[in-house]
């Protein structure tokens, strides 16, 4: 029964302009509006109330619950989103996880095996690589490097991350929350952030490095 509801849902939408790649394989729970140019590949889960603006692309093995997806944005496969909004022109995924209460602005790209909760990410950032945002703001053009992390949780409650506009975060950084970085801040790559980095300045935090004679020649001598 279920599955004839979602055929026929399935194709009202294709009646009007919707190109699905297989009716078949597009299983729609809730309710679906689409505008104008919109493309479904196969295997995708609509849940709930979601709308897909113009030109909007779902790529297959896609989760949508309650989601409002916005013009020209492209949702690559293997990702899951759920209760947030995606603005225009934004490309996310493959593979992201985008949770409840997350709001993403215009032109910013999140790839892959990334995941965002409950945060509200300006307008042409890029976090492209294995990173977790959670609990977090940031502003327009902020870049998030490969490996890092916003360490939002105390071990009672969820702080948060404040990454002010075209700020560049290096990989495999840790921010530990709560937290702010400043405007057109830098963090180096490898760091551990535990207090407030300044505007327009280079924060870093790394153990020196070392190099130990191996065992080997130690003995030797």
């Amino acid at each position: 029964m279920k599955k004839n509801s979602s055929s026929q849902k399935a194709k009202k939408l294709q009646a009007n302009g919707v190109k699905i790649l297989d009716i078949e394989k597009l299983e729609i729970r809730g309710n679906l509006k689409c505008g104008k140019d919109v493309l479904i590949e196969t295997n995708v889960i609509i849940e709930g109330e979601v709308r897909l603006g113009d030109s909007v692309k779902i790529r297959s093995n896609t989760i949508i619950v309650d989601c409002s997806i916005e013009n020209y944005t492209e949702i690559k496969s293997n990702s899951i989103i759920r209760k947030s909004v995606i603005n225009e022109n934004c490309i996310i995924g493959p593979f992201s996880r985008i949770r409840t209460g997350t709001k993403i602005g215009n032109y910013s790209q999140i790839g892959s095996f990334v995941e965002i909760k409950k945060s509200t990410i300006g307008s042409g950032c890029k976090i492209n690589h294995m990173a977790f945002i959670g609990d977090a703001i940031l502003g327009d053009d902020v870049i998030i490097g490969a490996g890092t992390i916003t360490c939002n949780h105390d071990g009672n409650v969820s702080q948060q991350t404040v990454i002010h506009s075209g700020s560049y975060i290096g990989s495999n950084v840790n921010l530990i929350a709560p937290i702010v970085i400043g405007e057109n801040a830098t963090i180096g790559a490898g760091s551990t952030i535990t207090k407030d980095a300044p505007d327009r300045k280079l924060t870093l935090s790394r153990p020196r490095q070392v190099t130990v004679e191996t065992r080997d020649k130690i003995k030797s001598e």
